[in-house]
């Protein structure tokens, strides 16, 4: 791959991403697969005046083994290592990048049940932190080839052949091949209008209807918003996109408004494994049954992690026309399949998608409707033929997708 090239997407993570500012810590979570390109990101969080980075490195193969031979008691234990880190996060408030280069399959063979519980054990202990982090610092996901990734989406090509396929749509998906920097304020004035019109109406509910089996319904907040591309941190007023890419417009529903059936229209994948060929029943904004071709028992157990596990945090419109589902590839990762077309997703929803959220603690929001749980996971039920219909309280129907696509 170019070097000038992955120069101009270590610059957009920078400063359209995180959107550093001087002598703020960053922590770059990545694996193993671009050192260099991790090296490069670091120079430039440096140079746009970072005053601290560290790399927490991780390696899929080693997670494994740790989930397959330590104990569920072992792997349950929040260890004072790890409550430090998440005081100091809380402290000087880092900066957060995620590197994502995951083999989609990398845990098969592992125990769900295990994974889950200790999952379940620490959250607990995890909870006051991350609810007192939440909107208040930078953080930015993007993507990076691995290899075995790579040979998921790319089958039958030669490890290179199929890294330099992949370095190329997630470059060209995240508008790296313009000024990318201008590229994405464009995107972003484009996402907030079509923001406004949706606010302006001040929909009740939402249905979904397409040929492949959604036809579902889901309740809206009154004092909700959808946002979409930057967002602007409480306190220090910085702006920055959490994801890269993005071509979402969302909110977060009201919990316990949501009635029938939505089909996906992606495999998912979720620790580690992917979830194919499922469905989901709703009702009064729960789920109530499940269905899965493949990993239906690992779909199953995600619903019940917790009491909020099985409503939903998201509802995301994404035209089908997008630029991710246009390059004709099923990434297997959901920074870019949940960006091809319209998607959902189960559990915590987000405080930002009130009016004036930033004036309501965490337990006014989650009264006013927004959903609370451990995990947050889309999935993709984006199609051709998707018609999605806004009706407001006085009955108003407007159309807002029609085939798929933006009807507004």
């Amino acid at each position: 791959m170019d070097k000038k090239r992955l120069e101009k997407y270590a610059e957009l993570l920078v400063k359209c991403g995180l959107n550093v500012q001087k002598g703020q810590e960053v922590i770059v979570r990545c694996d193993l697969d671009q050192p260099e390109f991790v090296a490069t990101v670091v120079e430039r969080l440096y140079k746009a005046g970072a005053g601290k980075v560290d790399v927490e490195w991780s390696y899929m193969p080693v997670t494994k083994l740790n989930y397959i031979y330590r104990t569920q008691e072992s792997l349950s234990e929040f260890t004072a290592v790890e409550e430090a880190k998440l005081k100091r996060r809380l402290d000087k408030l880092s900066c957060m990048l995620w590197l994502d280069s995951d083999d989609p399959d990398g845990l098969n063979g592992t125990d769900d049940k295990k994974i889950a519980a200790a999952r379940m054990a620490k959250y607990p202990f995890i909870k006051p932190y991350s609810d007192a982090l939440e909107n208040k610092y930078q953080w930015c996901i993007a993507a990076v080839p691995g290899k075995a990734w790579a040979r998921k989406v790319f089958p039958g090509l030669p490890d290179e052949e199929a890294m330099e396929k992949l370095w190329e749509a997630i470059l060209y998906t995240s508008r790296v091949d313009e000024d990318p920097v201008a590229a994405w304020e464009k995107h972003n004035k484009t996402l907030a209008e079509r923001c406004a019109f949706l606010n302006s109406h001040k929909f009740e509910y939402l249905e979904y209807k397409s040929s492949n089996g959604t036809d579902f319904k889901v309740g809206l907040i009154d004092k909700g918003v959808f946002a979409g591309g930057g967002e602007t941190t409480l306190g220090s007023n910085i702006y920055f996109n959490p994801n890269i890419p993005s071509e979402e417009v969302f909110t977060s529903p009201m919990r316990g408004k949501a009635e029938g059936v939505v089909v996906a229209t992606k495999p998912l994948s979720y620790q580690g494994k992917l979830i194919e060929n499922f469905r989901m029943e709703f009702k009064d904004g729960k789920v109530v049954s499940t269905f899965a071709e493949k990993n239906g028992d690992l779909l199953e157990q995600m619903v019940n992690m917790d009491e909020g596990a099985a409503y939903l945090g998201e509802c995301a419109l994404i035209a089908y026309d997008s630029p991710i589902n246009n390059t004709g590839i099923l990434f297997y990762n959901t920074l870019f399949d949940e960006n091809a077309s319209c998607h959902l997703a189960l559990g915590r929803g987000f405080n930002n998608c009130l009016e004036d959220y930033g004036k309501y603690t965490f337990e006014e929001c989650k009264q006013l409707g927004i959903n609370d749980s451990m995990i947050h996971v889309d999935f993709m039920i984006g199609s051709k033929d998707m018609s999605i219909v806004g009706v407001t309280a006085k009955g108003e129907r407007i159309q807002i997708f029609k085939d798929g696509n933006w009807a507004i």
